[in-house]
């Protein structure tokens, strides 16, 4: 059985999923509630890592809880900015993680998911 967590928009997907002792969010990117990017490195970190509490949160979960990250970076040069930022939400024991840079399908410069226990 799985629970959607999160409003559906168009897209196909849903923002995060509960399901047999785990939630798994999707790629949150930097967007605020007009859909506007929000500028920098640092800002669109720290406003990716707090749409995903608030979806853990949601899904009766933490960040406490997340055990795996996946982080996407167009560019490594912001790397530095982005993990300052995100060793904030992680001040004990970090998940794992993995991080590439690629491109991604809007223009952004960052884009988390995460797998945290439910």
């Amino acid at each position: 059985m799985k629970e959607t967590i999160g409003e559906i928009t168009s897209i196909p997907l849903s923002p995060a999923l509960k399901t047999e002792g785990l939630v798994f969010v999707s790629g949150q990117v930097p967007t605020d509630e007009s859909g506007t990017v929000v500028e920098g490195v640092e800002a669109q970190t720290r406003l990716v890592m707090e749409k995903i509490r608030t979806l853990l949160e949601g899904a009766g979960s933490s960040i406490d809880k997340v055990v795996k990250t996946t982080v996407f970076l167009t560019d490594k040069a912001d790397f530095a900015v982005m993990n300052a930022v995100y060793s904030e939400y992680f001040p004990e024991v970090p998940p794992t993680r993995s991080t590439i840079q690629c491109e991604l399908m809007i223009d952004i410069k960052v884009e988390i998911e995460a797998i945290a226990l439910a």
